[in-house]
């Protein structure tokens, strides 16, 4: 099991390969989505978000699954094109991608959602918009169910702090 988020490489959603050691000094917040959700328009939400900090060293990646409902049903470009067109997003989205426990979980989900890696139980997504925090060393250091809101204050307010650091 990789020791830091930034040791990963995943595919946008037009198939270009994102090394996240480029996020290192960054916080991340990244989040399974979904385009025909009750929760999808949390996008806007995101989007909010990505805009009040990105300048301060935010990003926001979406990963794309189709595993809670199949409310994912396009293929990973169309559902960066709805993303943009619906909701103005302006943060990657990535390649479709397993986020469920089990073999065929992306690796990226895998690390999220390990116990050891922070020694707290990190669940892996059990709906869409699950969210998950982490700081500029690549450690995971929160996660929140779907129905918290991206713009909650307790998010908020952990970005804060960790872009602080």
């Amino acid at each position: 099991m990789s020791n830091s988020f930034h040791q990963f490489r995943i595919k946008s959603a037009r198939g270009k390969e994102i090394d996240l050691a480029q996020y290192k000094g960054k916080v991340v917040l990244v989040v399974n989505t979904a385009s025909k959700c009750g929760f999808t328009p949390q996008f806007e939400g995101l989007e909010e978000l990505y805009k009040e900090f990105k300048d301060q060293g935010l990003e926001i990646i979406g990963f794309p699954s189709n595993e809670f409902g199949n409310q994912e049903p396009n293929t990973s470009d169309k559902a960066e094109e709805f993303c943009q067109i619906n909701y103005g997003v302006t943060f990657p989205i990535t390649e479709k991608v397993k986020v469920k426990k089990g073999p065929e979980q992306n690796e990226v989900f895998k690390f999220l959602t390990n116990k050891e890696q922070n020694g707290r139980v990190n669940f892996a997504p059990i709906w869409n918009f699950q969210k998950y925090l982490v700081d500029k060393e690549g450690n995971v250091v929160d996660f929140y169910m779907t129905f918290t809101k991206p713009t909650a204050p307790k998010v908020k307010k952990a970005i804060q702090k960790l872009l602080k650091q």
